[in-house]
Protein backbone atom coordinates (compact mmCIF):
# COMPACT_ATOMS: atom_id res chain seq x y z
CA UNK A 1 0.00 0.00 0.00
CA UNK A 2 1.08 3.84 -0.84
CA UNK A 3 2.22 5.96 1.57
CA UNK A 4 -1.23 8.18 0.55
CA UNK A 5 -3.25 4.71 0.86
CA UNK A 6 -1.77 4.10 4.16
CA UNK A 7 -2.68 7.33 5.71
CA UNK A 8 -6.11 7.37 4.30
CA UNK A 9 -6.07 3.99 6.31
CA UNK A 10 -5.05 5.68 9.56
CA UNK A 11 -7.13 8.72 8.75
CA UNK A 12 -10.47 5.74 8.99
CA UNK A 13 -9.11 3.81 12.23
CA UNK A 14 -7.54 6.29 14.30
CA UNK A 15 -9.42 9.10 16.56
CA UNK A 16 -8.28 12.23 16.73
CA UNK A 17 -5.59 13.77 18.96
CA UNK A 18 -6.03 17.19 20.05
CA UNK A 19 -4.25 18.56 22.96
CA UNK A 20 -3.87 15.32 24.59
CA UNK A 21 -7.97 14.79 24.42
CA UNK A 22 -9.70 12.34 22.12
CA UNK A 23 -12.74 12.86 19.79
CA UNK A 24 -14.32 10.04 17.79
CA UNK A 25 -14.83 10.88 14.32
CA UNK A 26 -18.48 10.18 13.47
CA UNK A 27 -20.11 9.09 10.57
CA UNK A 28 -21.05 12.05 8.02
CA UNK A 29 -17.79 13.75 9.24
CA UNK A 30 -17.27 16.61 12.08
CA UNK A 31 -16.82 15.51 15.76
CA UNK A 32 -19.45 15.28 17.92
CA UNK A 33 -21.89 17.91 19.53
CA UNK A 34 -19.98 18.01 22.92
CA UNK A 35 -17.27 20.95 23.32
CA UNK A 36 -14.03 19.95 24.03
CA UNK A 37 -12.67 23.11 25.63
CA UNK A 38 -14.19 25.86 27.58
CA UNK A 39 -14.94 29.32 26.43
CA UNK A 40 -11.39 29.91 28.14
CA UNK A 41 -9.17 26.84 27.26
CA UNK A 42 -6.26 26.84 24.96
CA UNK A 43 -8.27 25.78 21.95
CA UNK A 44 -9.97 28.73 21.53
CA UNK A 45 -13.76 29.95 21.06
CA UNK A 46 -15.34 26.89 19.75
CA UNK A 47 -18.92 28.66 20.02
CA UNK A 48 -20.83 27.77 16.61
CA UNK A 49 -23.44 30.26 15.27
CA UNK A 50 -26.68 29.67 16.83
CA UNK A 51 -29.63 27.86 14.90
CA UNK A 52 -31.95 30.21 13.43
CA UNK A 53 -35.33 30.04 15.09
CA UNK A 54 -37.73 28.49 12.42
CA UNK A 55 -41.49 30.32 12.06
CA UNK A 56 -44.27 31.09 9.58
CA UNK A 57 -47.00 28.24 9.50
CA UNK A 58 -46.66 24.77 10.10
CA UNK A 59 -45.98 22.09 7.71
CA UNK A 60 -48.44 18.99 7.47
CA UNK A 61 -44.86 17.04 7.48
CA UNK A 62 -44.27 19.41 11.32
CA UNK A 63 -48.04 18.67 12.60
CA UNK A 64 -47.65 15.20 11.59
CA UNK A 65 -44.64 14.18 13.58
CA UNK A 66 -45.68 16.00 16.68
CA UNK A 67 -48.95 14.65 17.32
CA UNK A 68 -47.41 11.41 15.95
CA UNK A 69 -45.06 11.39 18.69
CA UNK A 70 -47.48 12.57 21.15
CA UNK A 71 -49.85 9.51 20.60
CA UNK A 72 -47.13 7.17 19.98
CA UNK A 73 -46.17 7.73 23.70
CA UNK A 74 -49.41 8.21 25.11
CA UNK A 75 -50.76 4.98 23.86
CA UNK A 76 -47.58 3.23 25.00
CA UNK A 77 -48.16 4.48 28.62
CA UNK A 78 -45.36 6.77 29.07
CA UNK A 79 -46.88 10.30 30.19
CA UNK A 80 -43.42 11.74 30.83
CA UNK A 81 -42.67 11.09 27.31
CA UNK A 82 -46.21 12.22 25.51
CA UNK A 83 -45.93 15.38 27.81
CA UNK A 84 -42.97 16.27 26.38
CA UNK A 85 -44.66 16.96 23.13
CA UNK A 86 -46.78 19.60 24.71
CA UNK A 87 -46.05 22.90 25.73
CA UNK A 88 -46.93 22.73 29.16
CA UNK A 89 -44.99 19.51 29.96
CA UNK A 90 -46.46 19.62 33.87
CA UNK A 91 -50.10 19.70 33.05
CA UNK A 92 -49.67 16.93 30.65
CA UNK A 93 -48.40 14.85 32.67
CA UNK A 94 -50.40 15.26 35.70
CA UNK A 95 -53.67 14.27 33.32
CA UNK A 96 -52.16 11.73 31.35
CA UNK A 97 -50.51 10.43 34.62
CA UNK A 98 -53.90 10.59 35.96
CA UNK A 99 -55.56 8.92 32.96
CA UNK A 100 -53.83 5.91 33.93
CA UNK A 101 -53.50 5.75 37.82
CA UNK A 102 -56.89 7.48 38.77
CA UNK A 103 -59.05 6.64 35.90
CA UNK A 104 -57.41 2.97 35.68
CA UNK A 105 -58.07 3.65 32.19
CA UNK A 106 -55.68 0.80 30.45
CA UNK A 107 -55.31 -0.90 26.89
CA UNK A 108 -55.17 2.48 25.06
CA UNK A 109 -55.61 2.60 21.47
CA UNK A 110 -55.22 5.72 19.52
CA UNK A 111 -56.21 6.05 15.95
CA UNK A 112 -54.96 9.81 14.18
CA UNK A 113 -57.74 10.74 11.76
CA UNK A 114 -57.67 13.64 8.51
CA UNK A 115 -55.72 16.45 9.65
CA UNK A 116 -56.95 19.81 9.03
CA UNK A 117 -54.98 22.39 9.67
CA UNK A 118 -52.71 21.80 12.36
CA UNK A 119 -55.79 20.04 14.07
CA UNK A 120 -55.60 16.40 14.11
CA UNK A 121 -58.77 14.19 15.42
CA UNK A 122 -58.10 10.88 16.64
CA UNK A 123 -60.22 8.32 18.45
CA UNK A 124 -59.63 6.51 21.76
CA UNK A 125 -60.02 2.61 22.25
CA UNK A 126 -59.63 1.49 25.45
CA UNK A 127 -61.06 -0.49 28.94
CA UNK A 128 -61.40 0.78 32.41
CA UNK A 129 -60.99 -1.55 34.88
CA UNK A 130 -61.54 -1.43 38.39
CA UNK A 131 -62.29 -4.26 41.41
CA UNK A 132 -62.07 -7.00 38.93
CA UNK A 133 -64.80 -5.37 36.84
CA UNK A 134 -63.85 -3.88 33.38
CA UNK A 135 -65.82 -1.93 30.52
CA UNK A 136 -65.00 -0.53 26.80
CA UNK A 137 -64.02 3.10 26.64
CA UNK A 138 -64.57 4.83 23.16
CA UNK A 139 -64.86 8.27 22.57
CA UNK A 140 -63.60 10.95 20.09
CA UNK A 141 -60.62 13.70 20.65
CA UNK A 142 -58.77 16.31 18.67
CA UNK A 143 -55.19 17.94 19.24
CA UNK A 144 -54.12 20.62 17.71
CA UNK A 145 -49.63 21.70 16.87
CA UNK A 146 -48.68 25.19 17.50
CA UNK A 147 -45.20 26.42 17.16
CA UNK A 148 -43.14 27.08 19.88
CA UNK A 149 -41.78 31.18 19.84
CA UNK A 150 -39.02 30.84 21.63
CA UNK A 151 -37.00 27.79 19.18
CA UNK A 152 -39.91 27.23 16.46
CA UNK A 153 -40.64 23.32 17.60
CA UNK A 154 -44.11 22.09 16.76
CA UNK A 155 -45.55 21.29 20.18
CA UNK A 156 -49.24 19.91 20.74
CA UNK A 157 -51.11 22.64 22.44
CA UNK A 158 -52.42 21.31 25.63
CA UNK A 159 -55.51 21.70 26.69
CA UNK A 160 -57.58 19.20 28.98
CA UNK A 161 -59.63 18.35 26.36
CA UNK A 162 -56.95 16.56 24.50
CA UNK A 163 -57.41 13.56 27.45
CA UNK A 164 -61.30 13.80 27.07
CA UNK A 165 -63.78 16.22 25.41
CA UNK A 166 -65.53 16.56 28.59
CA UNK A 167 -62.37 18.01 30.59
CA UNK A 168 -62.29 21.46 31.20
CA UNK A 169 -59.35 23.37 33.29
CA UNK A 170 -59.13 21.94 36.74
CA UNK A 171 -61.65 19.14 36.18
CA UNK A 172 -60.08 15.28 36.87
CA UNK A 173 -61.18 11.61 35.43
CA UNK A 174 -61.24 8.89 38.46
CA UNK A 175 -62.61 5.50 38.24
CA UNK A 176 -64.04 4.46 41.92
CA UNK A 177 -67.11 4.31 43.70
CA UNK A 178 -69.32 7.57 43.08
CA UNK A 179 -69.50 10.23 45.43
CA UNK A 180 -73.10 10.53 44.33
CA UNK A 181 -75.84 7.82 44.13
CA UNK A 182 -77.71 8.25 40.77
CA UNK A 183 -81.26 9.38 40.58
CA UNK A 184 -84.18 8.53 39.09
CA UNK A 185 -85.54 12.03 37.75
CA UNK A 186 -89.29 12.46 37.12
CA UNK A 187 -91.70 15.07 35.49
CA UNK A 188 -94.33 16.65 37.15
CA UNK A 189 -96.96 13.68 36.15
CA UNK A 190 -94.69 11.12 37.07
CA UNK A 191 -92.60 9.88 34.32
CA UNK A 192 -88.97 8.94 34.45
CA UNK A 193 -86.66 11.63 32.32
CA UNK A 194 -83.95 10.64 30.47
CA UNK A 195 -81.80 12.14 28.33
CA UNK A 196 -82.56 9.43 25.98
CA UNK A 197 -86.19 10.87 25.50
CA UNK A 198 -85.01 14.45 25.93
CA UNK A 199 -81.62 14.51 25.08
CA UNK A 200 -81.59 18.65 26.62
CA UNK A 201 -81.93 17.27 30.06
CA UNK A 202 -78.52 15.79 30.21
CA UNK A 203 -76.85 18.27 32.16
CA UNK A 204 -79.93 19.02 34.07
CA UNK A 205 -79.82 15.06 35.03
CA UNK A 206 -76.25 15.58 35.60
CA UNK A 207 -76.97 18.47 37.96
CA UNK A 208 -79.90 16.82 39.91
CA UNK A 209 -77.67 13.89 40.68
CA UNK A 210 -74.71 16.15 41.97
CA UNK A 211 -77.49 18.07 44.42
CA UNK A 212 -80.07 15.08 45.75
CA UNK A 213 -77.98 11.76 44.76
CA UNK A 214 -77.36 11.54 48.36
CA UNK A 215 -80.50 13.08 49.64
CA UNK A 216 -82.78 11.00 47.89
CA UNK A 217 -82.13 7.71 49.07
CA UNK A 218 -79.86 5.85 46.75
CA UNK A 219 -76.86 3.76 46.64
CA UNK A 220 -73.42 4.56 44.57
CA UNK A 221 -71.86 2.56 41.83
CA UNK A 222 -68.43 2.01 40.34
CA UNK A 223 -67.93 4.51 37.67
CA UNK A 224 -65.52 6.41 35.75
CA UNK A 225 -66.30 9.59 35.94
CA UNK A 226 -65.62 13.51 35.24
CA UNK A 227 -64.82 15.12 38.48
CA UNK A 228 -65.44 18.88 38.35
CA UNK A 229 -63.26 21.56 40.04
CA UNK A 230 -64.35 23.44 43.34
CA UNK A 231 -66.42 25.79 42.67
CA UNK A 232 -66.31 29.47 44.43
CA UNK A 233 -67.22 29.58 47.97
CA UNK A 234 -71.05 30.32 47.73
CA UNK A 235 -71.32 29.14 43.73
CA UNK A 236 -72.74 25.96 42.80
CA UNK A 237 -70.76 23.41 41.35
CA UNK A 238 -71.05 22.27 38.00
CA UNK A 239 -72.20 18.53 38.11
CA UNK A 240 -69.89 15.61 38.00
CA UNK A 241 -70.67 13.68 34.53
CA UNK A 242 -70.86 9.46 34.49
CA UNK A 243 -68.86 8.53 31.14
CA UNK A 244 -68.98 4.80 32.30
CA UNK A 245 -70.61 2.86 35.14
CA UNK A 246 -69.29 -0.74 35.62
CA UNK A 247 -71.57 -1.52 38.04
CA UNK A 248 -75.19 0.34 38.34
CA UNK A 249 -75.73 1.99 41.83
CA UNK A 250 -79.45 1.79 43.56
CA UNK A 251 -80.77 5.58 42.33
CA UNK A 252 -83.04 7.36 44.47
CA UNK A 253 -86.54 9.19 43.14
CA UNK A 254 -86.14 13.33 42.60
CA UNK A 255 -89.63 14.58 41.09
CA UNK A 256 -89.65 18.40 39.16
CA UNK A 257 -91.38 20.48 37.86
CA UNK A 258 -91.02 19.43 34.30
CA UNK A 259 -94.15 19.45 32.00
CA UNK A 260 -93.66 16.13 29.33
CA UNK A 261 -95.83 17.57 26.81
CA UNK A 262 -94.58 21.16 26.87
CA UNK A 263 -90.15 19.70 27.03
CA UNK A 264 -91.30 17.58 24.07
CA UNK A 265 -92.37 20.49 22.44
CA UNK A 266 -88.88 22.37 23.65
CA UNK A 267 -87.21 19.89 22.52
CA UNK A 268 -88.53 19.92 18.64
CA UNK A 269 -88.03 23.46 18.87
CA UNK A 270 -84.92 23.61 19.35
CA UNK A 271 -83.79 21.28 17.35
CA UNK A 272 -84.76 23.15 14.51
CA UNK A 273 -82.24 25.72 15.04
CA UNK A 274 -78.52 25.91 15.63
CA UNK A 275 -77.50 27.30 18.86
CA UNK A 276 -80.83 28.01 20.04
CA UNK A 277 -82.17 27.64 23.77
CA UNK A 278 -85.60 27.91 25.48
CA UNK A 279 -87.26 28.07 29.09
CA UNK A 280 -90.92 28.12 30.09
CA UNK A 281 -92.05 29.08 33.05
CA UNK A 282 -95.19 29.22 35.34
CA UNK A 283 -95.34 33.55 36.46
CA UNK A 284 -97.87 32.70 39.51
CA UNK A 285 -95.29 30.08 41.16
CA UNK A 286 -92.30 30.27 39.61
CA UNK A 287 -92.26 26.68 38.13
CA UNK A 288 -89.88 25.78 35.30
CA UNK A 289 -92.30 23.71 32.56
CA UNK A 290 -89.46 23.41 30.15
CA UNK A 291 -85.58 23.75 29.38
CA UNK A 292 -84.23 22.45 26.07
CA UNK A 293 -80.88 23.10 24.06
CA UNK A 294 -79.65 22.45 20.52
CA UNK A 295 -75.89 21.98 21.61
CA UNK A 296 -76.55 19.54 24.49
CA UNK A 297 -73.24 20.05 26.39
CA UNK A 298 -73.52 23.32 27.84
CA UNK A 299 -77.13 24.47 29.68
CA UNK A 300 -76.86 27.72 27.64
CA UNK A 301 -81.02 28.53 29.00
CA UNK A 302 -79.84 28.17 32.61
CA UNK A 303 -76.44 29.17 32.75
CA UNK A 304 -75.73 31.06 29.70
CA UNK A 305 -74.30 34.22 30.04
CA UNK A 306 -75.11 36.78 26.98
CA UNK A 307 -76.23 40.32 26.27
CA UNK A 308 -79.69 40.36 25.57
CA UNK A 309 -80.62 43.28 23.73
CA UNK A 310 -83.81 44.63 23.69
CA UNK A 311 -85.41 41.79 25.76
CA UNK A 312 -83.63 44.09 28.53
CA UNK A 313 -86.07 46.89 27.65
CA UNK A 314 -88.90 45.54 29.95
CA UNK A 315 -86.59 46.46 33.07
CA UNK A 316 -85.89 49.85 31.76
CA UNK A 317 -89.13 50.87 31.01
CA UNK A 318 -89.93 49.81 34.40
CA UNK A 319 -87.60 52.00 35.79
CA UNK A 320 -88.64 54.93 33.69
CA UNK A 321 -92.17 54.46 34.64
CA UNK A 322 -91.31 54.28 38.41
CA UNK A 323 -89.95 57.61 38.40
CA UNK A 324 -91.96 59.30 35.83
CA UNK A 325 -89.19 59.75 32.99
CA UNK A 326 -91.36 57.50 30.49
CA UNK A 327 -95.44 57.06 30.42
CA UNK A 328 -96.98 54.50 28.05
CA UNK A 329 -99.46 57.45 26.26
CA UNK A 330 -97.35 59.97 26.41
CA UNK A 331 -95.45 61.86 24.30
CA UNK A 332 -91.47 60.81 24.12
CA UNK A 333 -88.64 61.42 21.72
CA UNK A 334 -87.31 58.32 19.30
CA UNK A 335 -84.65 60.27 17.12
CA UNK A 336 -82.72 58.45 14.64
CA UNK A 337 -79.52 59.29 16.49
CA UNK A 338 -78.22 60.19 20.08
CA UNK A 339 -75.32 60.72 21.83
CA UNK A 340 -74.41 60.10 25.26
CA UNK A 341 -70.75 59.68 27.49
CA UNK A 342 -68.95 59.78 23.88
CA UNK A 343 -70.75 57.28 21.97
CA UNK A 344 -73.60 57.90 18.98
CA UNK A 345 -76.17 55.55 19.29
CA UNK A 346 -78.66 54.68 16.45
CA UNK A 347 -81.92 52.86 15.77
CA UNK A 348 -82.08 49.53 13.81
CA UNK A 349 -82.13 50.93 9.89
CA UNK A 350 -81.77 54.74 11.41
CA UNK A 351 -85.51 54.76 11.76
CA UNK A 352 -87.07 57.71 13.73
CA UNK A 353 -90.64 57.57 15.01
CA UNK A 354 -91.85 61.46 15.46
CA UNK A 355 -94.53 63.21 17.94
CA UNK A 356 -94.63 59.26 19.09
CA UNK A 357 -95.72 57.90 22.15
CA UNK A 358 -93.51 55.94 24.50
CA UNK A 359 -95.99 52.51 23.99
CA UNK A 360 -94.63 53.11 20.23
CA UNK A 361 -90.89 53.44 20.81
CA UNK A 362 -91.28 50.42 22.98
CA UNK A 363 -93.35 48.58 20.68
CA UNK A 364 -90.75 49.34 17.51
CA UNK A 365 -87.73 48.91 20.02
CA UNK A 366 -86.43 52.30 19.66
CA UNK A 367 -82.95 52.51 21.44
CA UNK A 368 -82.60 56.11 21.20
CA UNK A 369 -85.90 56.55 23.11
CA UNK A 370 -84.15 54.94 26.06
CA UNK A 371 -80.93 56.15 25.73
CA UNK A 372 -81.82 59.70 25.53
CA UNK A 373 -83.01 59.36 29.35
CA UNK A 374 -79.95 58.07 30.57
CA UNK A 375 -78.33 61.68 31.73
CA UNK A 376 -81.74 61.92 34.21
CA UNK A 377 -80.41 58.41 35.96
CA UNK A 378 -77.64 57.67 38.41
CA UNK A 379 -75.38 54.98 37.86
CA UNK A 380 -77.00 52.16 40.36
CA UNK A 381 -80.26 53.10 38.88
CA UNK A 382 -80.66 49.98 36.80
CA UNK A 383 -78.69 47.55 38.99
CA UNK A 384 -81.26 48.48 41.60
CA UNK A 385 -84.34 48.07 39.70
CA UNK A 386 -83.04 44.34 38.46
CA UNK A 387 -81.94 43.27 41.79
CA UNK A 388 -85.51 44.95 43.85
CA UNK A 389 -87.89 44.14 41.12
CA UNK A 390 -87.11 41.45 39.39
CA UNK A 391 -84.62 39.51 41.61
CA UNK A 392 -81.72 39.41 39.71
CA UNK A 393 -77.59 39.60 39.47
CA UNK A 394 -77.80 38.49 43.48
CA UNK A 395 -76.52 35.07 43.13
CA UNK A 396 -79.18 33.48 45.28
CA UNK A 397 -81.46 31.71 42.96
CA UNK A 398 -81.80 28.01 44.31
CA UNK A 399 -83.32 26.18 41.24
CA UNK A 400 -82.32 22.94 42.11
CA UNK A 401 -79.83 23.06 39.66
CA UNK A 402 -76.76 24.98 38.77
CA UNK A 403 -77.81 27.93 37.33
CA UNK A 404 -76.78 32.09 36.42
CA UNK A 405 -78.98 34.32 38.32
CA UNK A 406 -78.10 37.21 35.41
CA UNK A 407 -75.74 40.19 35.91
CA UNK A 408 -76.57 44.42 35.73
CA UNK A 409 -73.57 45.83 36.96
CA UNK A 410 -73.39 49.85 38.23
CA UNK A 411 -71.70 51.35 35.16
CA UNK A 412 -72.21 55.38 34.18
CA UNK A 413 -71.57 57.27 30.68
CA UNK A 414 -71.61 55.25 27.35
CA UNK A 415 -71.96 51.81 29.49
CA UNK A 416 -74.91 52.86 31.52
CA UNK A 417 -76.38 54.11 28.29
CA UNK A 418 -75.60 50.58 26.28
CA UNK A 419 -76.76 48.73 29.30
CA UNK A 420 -80.70 50.19 29.44
CA UNK A 421 -81.10 48.18 25.62
CA UNK A 422 -79.43 45.44 27.06
CA UNK A 423 -75.61 45.49 25.99
CA UNK A 424 -72.96 47.06 27.81
CA UNK A 425 -72.24 44.89 30.67
CA UNK A 426 -75.44 43.28 31.11
CA UNK A 427 -75.86 39.28 30.62
CA UNK A 428 -78.71 37.15 30.76
CA UNK A 429 -80.10 34.16 29.92
CA UNK A 430 -83.18 32.35 28.89
CA UNK A 431 -84.28 31.50 32.41
CA UNK A 432 -83.79 34.93 33.42
CA UNK A 433 -85.87 36.86 30.81
CA UNK A 434 -88.48 34.02 30.69
CA UNK A 435 -88.64 35.61 34.68
CA UNK A 436 -88.54 39.23 34.00
CA UNK A 437 -91.70 38.48 31.44
CA UNK A 438 -93.59 36.87 34.24
CA UNK A 439 -92.78 39.08 37.01
CA UNK A 440 -94.01 42.05 34.17
CA UNK A 441 -97.21 39.41 33.78
CA UNK A 442 -97.64 39.40 37.85
CA UNK A 443 -95.97 42.36 39.34
CA UNK A 444 -93.93 40.28 41.78
CA UNK A 445 -90.87 38.35 41.50
CA UNK A 446 -91.14 34.64 41.97
CA UNK A 447 -87.85 32.63 41.55
CA UNK A 448 -88.26 29.64 39.24
CA UNK A 449 -87.24 26.52 40.39
CA UNK A 450 -87.13 23.20 38.62
CA UNK A 451 -87.27 21.20 42.02
CA UNK A 452 -89.99 22.01 44.97
CA UNK A 453 -88.20 23.61 47.94
CA UNK A 454 -90.20 21.58 49.79
CA UNK A 455 -88.17 18.38 49.05
CA UNK A 456 -85.10 19.78 51.00
CA UNK A 457 -85.78 22.63 52.60
CA UNK A 458 -84.09 25.27 50.67
CA UNK A 459 -84.93 28.82 50.86
CA UNK A 460 -86.07 30.55 47.14
CA UNK A 461 -85.13 34.28 46.43
CA UNK A 462 -87.04 36.99 47.01
CA UNK A 463 -87.26 40.43 45.89
CA UNK A 464 -87.63 43.35 47.80
CA UNK A 465 -90.60 44.87 45.86
CA UNK A 466 -93.26 44.28 43.58
CA UNK A 467 -93.74 46.30 40.87
CA UNK A 468 -96.24 49.11 41.93
CA UNK A 469 -99.94 48.85 40.39
CA UNK A 470 -99.02 52.16 38.42
CA UNK A 471 -96.04 50.34 36.53
CA UNK A 472 -97.32 46.71 36.34
CA UNK A 473 -100.41 48.31 34.45
CA UNK A 474 -98.25 50.52 31.94
CA UNK A 475 -95.86 47.31 31.65
CA UNK A 476 -98.26 44.87 30.60
CA UNK A 477 -100.04 47.28 27.96
CA UNK A 478 -96.45 47.82 26.18
CA UNK A 479 -95.95 43.94 26.21
CA UNK A 480 -99.33 43.86 24.46
CA UNK A 481 -99.15 46.03 22.62
CA UNK A 482 -95.81 44.90 20.92
CA UNK A 483 -97.73 41.32 21.22
CA UNK A 484 -100.65 43.06 18.93
CA UNK A 485 -99.14 45.45 16.54
CA UNK A 486 -95.21 45.89 17.02
CA UNK A 487 -92.26 43.62 16.39
CA UNK A 488 -93.32 40.42 18.04
CA UNK A 489 -96.86 41.01 15.88
CA UNK A 490 -96.12 38.16 13.65
CA UNK A 491 -94.82 35.48 15.83
CA UNK A 492 -97.34 36.16 18.65
CA UNK A 493 -100.34 36.16 15.90
CA UNK A 494 -103.24 34.30 17.33
CA UNK A 495 -102.41 34.13 21.00
CA UNK A 496 -103.88 37.21 22.38
CA UNK A 497 -105.77 38.74 23.70
CA UNK A 498 -104.34 37.73 27.38
CA UNK A 499 -100.78 37.92 26.22
CA UNK A 500 -97.37 40.21 25.64
CA UNK A 501 -93.51 39.67 24.05
CA UNK A 502 -90.67 41.85 23.28
CA UNK A 503 -88.21 40.70 20.57
CA UNK A 504 -84.05 41.36 21.19
CA UNK A 505 -81.45 41.72 18.76
CA UNK A 506 -78.13 41.98 20.66
CA UNK A 507 -74.77 42.63 18.83
CA UNK A 508 -71.70 39.80 19.19
CA UNK A 509 -68.25 41.56 18.17
CA UNK A 510 -66.72 39.18 15.72
CA UNK A 511 -70.05 37.93 14.81
CA UNK A 512 -71.69 38.52 11.53
CA UNK A 513 -75.48 38.40 12.91
CA UNK A 514 -76.79 39.21 15.98
CA UNK A 515 -78.21 36.69 18.74
CA UNK A 516 -82.24 37.14 18.73
CA UNK A 517 -83.85 37.10 21.37
CA UNK A 518 -88.07 37.03 22.40
CA UNK A 519 -89.99 36.57 25.63
CA UNK A 520 -93.46 36.51 25.91
CA UNK A 521 -96.25 35.84 28.37
CA UNK A 522 -99.87 34.53 27.25
CA UNK A 523 -102.19 33.64 30.42
CA UNK A 524 -100.03 32.08 33.11
CA UNK A 525 -97.23 30.64 31.13
CA UNK A 526 -94.29 32.54 30.67
CA UNK A 527 -91.13 31.62 27.51
CA UNK A 528 -88.29 33.10 26.64
CA UNK A 529 -85.78 31.54 23.68
CA UNK A 530 -82.57 33.03 22.01
CA UNK A 531 -80.76 31.57 19.00
CA UNK A 532 -77.24 32.72 18.92
CA UNK A 533 -76.13 34.59 15.65
CA UNK A 534 -79.79 34.01 14.46
CA UNK A 535 -80.51 37.35 13.61
CA UNK A 536 -83.88 39.37 14.32
CA UNK A 537 -85.34 37.88 17.86
CA UNK A 538 -89.01 37.89 16.06
CA UNK A 539 -87.46 35.88 13.23
CA UNK A 540 -85.30 33.34 15.05
CA UNK A 541 -86.54 32.83 18.56
CA UNK A 542 -89.79 34.38 18.21
CA UNK A 543 -91.39 31.08 16.40
CA UNK A 544 -89.90 28.38 18.80
CA UNK A 545 -91.91 30.56 21.87
CA UNK A 546 -94.92 30.91 20.48
CA UNK A 547 -94.80 27.41 19.52
CA UNK A 548 -94.42 26.67 23.19
CA UNK A 549 -96.89 28.91 24.42
CA UNK A 550 -99.78 27.72 21.94
CA UNK A 551 -98.84 24.08 23.21
CA UNK A 552 -99.16 24.85 26.63
CA UNK A 553 -102.90 27.20 26.17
Amino acid sequence: MGKRGRAAERGRTRPAVIGGLIAVVVAGGGFGAYSLFGPDGDGGSTTADPKPVKTGPLSAAEVRTAATRFLTAWQQGRPAKAAAVTDDTAAAKAALTGYREDARITGVTLTPGRRTGTTVPFSVRATVTHKGKSKPLAYDSKLTVVRRAEDGVPLVRWRPYVVHPDLRDGDRLVTGESGTPPVRALDADGGELTAAKYPSLGSVLDGLREKYGKKAGGRAGVELRVVRKAAKKGADKDPDKTLVALSEGTPGTVRTTLNPALQAVAEQQVAKRSRASAVVVRPSTGEILAVANSGHGFNTAFQGSLAPGSTMKIITSSLLIDKGLASAEKRHPCPKYVTYGGWKFQNDDKFQIKNGTFKASFARSCNTAFISQAKKLDADDLARQAQQVFGLGMDNWSIGVPSFDGSVPVQSAASLAASLIGQGGVRMNPLNMASVVATARTGTFHQPYLVSPSVDGRTLAKASRSLSPGTRAQLRELLRYTAAAGTAAEAMSGLGPDFGAKTGSAEVDGQKKPNGWFTAWKGDLAAAGVVQAGGHGGDSAGPVVAALLRAGS
